[in-house]
């Protein structure tokens, strides 16, 4: 929501905001632009008809104040996708959706359009080396890349993010369960997406990853004139800790690895060939790319250590990612660790989910927050009901984010990788600092 505002103040739209707490960096980039609350909290009088738009993010409630009052006179309250779409109705729309991968996709997307100088409007869920902010809307750009969520749009509009957009072209990276407080079974989480696809426009494309068995089937099952185009893992190799793709044009030395962001690349290919990027000017740019914020971000390394972070979460982004950094690295042993952090992950019933998710590490660590468990009004977790989910006998488990750090300083990193994993801070650790002093080992 703040890099919305920003983008809005940069058109030259007057925007005023509101919010019970407003975190770093949002607090410092929104006060730079003159833009912070002058107060925390909720005033009905902020709501005037000098308003000619409202636009309400998930974070407020449907009983708020100020959303009441704006309901009560009837101004025009859009959801964040819903303005989005508004913004961007007569430009060529680009969604890239599904579980994981698709902020990597759309960075990957961003990277190559902002190398070959072609002008676009953007929405994506990471910051992004060489970009100011996570959104761009201007009046001059023709096309819009956007990253398409699946969760709801706002406490009154029920329907996915990604159902809103419309797309022009559209790629889904892969479907595994998650959101389980709002789609409760899997088949109801699939579903969305075949409706995704039923809103491509008319003579659209449909990207998809044929790896992935349902990604492939509901691509199998939709009709209408669309073109489609399935991807896989690309040709390559990995030589001293750095992978190669093997390409028409020859080698290409990378700067990410894994086959699931070797997937992403090739969705990301075939995004950019639909907008007019030929493969050659692609790889070119490509070689340049370092990844997302927190997707696989290297923060540490000495030679014979390196230390990671990553936002994954759920079940299949920690499986493929604990195993491209061990297929990387197959000298190295690896420490994973991983902190439940969200409300599908912390649900007794979801953690059977993820069993096995861990096993290509040589030392699994879990972490999570009893009082997270009372903030979002759960059950409470027992470290043997953890243990039994990830159906791993040697996990370890740990509640103190103090007692995790302790124990990651003093064990030996020689030829040794750390991998953190979360959506959260593990309260409070912060991952660039321990991983200066693993590597400083």
């Amino acid at each position: 929501m703040h890099n919305m505002a920003l983008a809005m103040h940069q058109m030259g739209h007057q925007v005023t905001g509101s919010d019970d707490e407003v975190f770093e960096p949002s607090k410092t980039r929104l006060a730079a632009h003159g833009l912070l609350p002058e107060k925390m909290g909720w005033d009905p009088d902020r709501i005037t008809t000098d308003l000619e738009a409202v636009i309400l993010g998930m974070h407020a409630r449907a009983d708020n104040p100020e959303l009441l009052k704006a309901q009560e006179m009837k101004l025009r309250i859009y959801s964040y996708p819903e303005f989005i779409y508004e913004q961007c109705r007569d430009k060529k729309r680009v969604v890239i959706g599904g579980s994981h991968g698709k902020t990597s996709i759309t960075a990957m997307v961003l990277h190559v359009l902002s190398y070959h100088k072609v002008d676009c409007d953007y929405m994506v869920g990471a910051q992004l080396e060489g970009f100011d902010t996570m959104v761009r809307l201007t009046n001059e750009a023709k096309i819009v890349v956007l990253e398409g969520d699946e969760y709801l749009s706002s406490p009154i509009d029920r329907r996915p993010k990604f159902h809103l957009y419309k797309p022009h072209i559209a790629l889904i990276s892969g479907i595994a369960w998650d959101h389980v407080n709002v789609f409760p079974t899997f088949e109801n989480y699939v579903d969305q997406f075949g409706m995704f696809i039923d809103l491509i426009e008319k003579d659209g494309t449909l990207i998809y990853c044929i790896e992935d068995e349902e990604v492939r089937q509901l691509a199998d099952e939709c009709q209408g004139h669309i073109t489609k185009l399935p991807y896989g893992v690309p040709s390559h190799f990995t030589e001293d800790g750095k992978t190669y793709l093997l390409t028409d044009v020859g080698k290409v030395p990378l700067k990410i690895f894994g086959n699931h962001n070797l997937m992403n690349l090739t969705g990301a290919r075939l995004v950019c060939g639909s907008l007019g990027i030929t493969n050659a000017q692609f790889y070119e740019a490509i070689q340049s790319f370092k990844g997302a914020a927190n997707r696989l971000e290297l923060v540490a390394e000495n030679g014979r250590v390196s230390v990671f972070k990553d936002f994954a979460h759920s079940p299949s982004k920690l499986k493929a990612t604990v195993q491209a950094v061990k297929q990387q690295f197959p000298d190295r042993k690896l420490t994973a660790c991983m902190e439940l952090h969200t409300f599908s992950s912390l649900t007794a019933e979801f953690l059977k989910e993820y069993a096995g998710s861990m096993d290509a590490a040589d030392e699994a660590i879990v972490y999570f927050n009893p009082h997270t468990l009372k903030h979002k009004k759960l059950p409470e977790l027992d470290k043997k009901d953890v243990k039994k989910a990830f159906a791993r006998k040697d996990l370890e488990v740990y509640t103190d984010s103090a007692d995790l750090r302790k124990h990651l300083l003093s064990q030996k990193w020689r030829k040794r990788n750390l991998l953190m994993m979360s959506s959260g801070t593990f309260d409070g650790i912060d991952v660039a600092k321990l991983g200066k002093k693993v590597a400083g080992d």
